[in-house]
Order: structure tokens, then sequence, then C-alpha cells
């Protein structure tokens, strides 16, 4: 098993920058492949970016593609979300997840490991 906790999560103005965290701990971190997804008030939760093992394939929604960057930092055991050119509708409660055997890394069932999620609140 994995445990997850991320952080980094807050308030910023529309057009600024966040960088998330997930710190990762338990079974090799390696083995894992990396997701983020977001949950806004009232809707489901969405997709945001996938990063494979070893980093060297990364995925992303179309809503945050150009915006976002998903790194990974395998010695720290951790993952990261770089958000840039914020928006309110970027607002939403971020999830890092985690899992051995993923197929479609952009699947949320695929995932068997969840974080508690940080608020990130995008003002206009």
């Amino acid at each position: 098993q994995v445990q997850l906790v991320e952080s980094g999560g807050g308030l910023v103005q529309a057009g600024g920058s966040l960088r998330l965290s997930c710190a990762a701990s338990g079974r090799t971190f390696s083995l894992y492949v990396m997701g983020w997804f977001r949950q806004a008030p009232g809707k489901e939760r969405e997709f945001v970016s996938a990063i494979t093992r070893s980093g060297g394939i990364t995925y992303y929604g179309d809503s945050v593609k150009g915006r976002f960057t998903i790194s990974r930092d395998n010695v720290k055991n951790t993952v990261y979300l770089q958000m840039n050119s914020l928006k309110p509708e970027d607002t939403a409660v971020y999830y890092c997840a985690a899992d051995v055997t993923i197929v479609v890394p952009t699947r949320e069932n695929e995932y068997d490991y969840w974080g508690q999620g940080t608020q990130v609140t995008v003002s206009s």
C-alpha cells in the first residue's frame, strides 16, 4: 500500500501560480503511476494530469493543457503539479492518486490509492 499526502493548496488571484505536492510513503514510489484529479463543488471529479513511473510520459486534461505541468521525484517520493495562469474555474479540491497497474491513466477508477485532497481557490 501507499499513503498519499497533498500540500500546497491555497488562495490565489487569477493569473497566479501554485505548486501542489503529493508525498508518498509505503511501498516503492517508483512502482506507481501517479495522477491528479480535482472536484469542484457540485461537479464530478475530473482528471487533471498523470505521469508514468519513470516520468517519461505525461497526460493532461484539455482544460489544463499548456498551463499545468506534472513532474515527479522518485528519490523524494513526491509528485508535483505546477499550476500557472490559474483561472477561477480551476477552483476545486485537488486529489493525488496512485496505482501500480494502470491501463488508462486518465480514468479515475483505475486508481486505488487517494490522498485527502488540498483546496485550491482562484479569485477573479
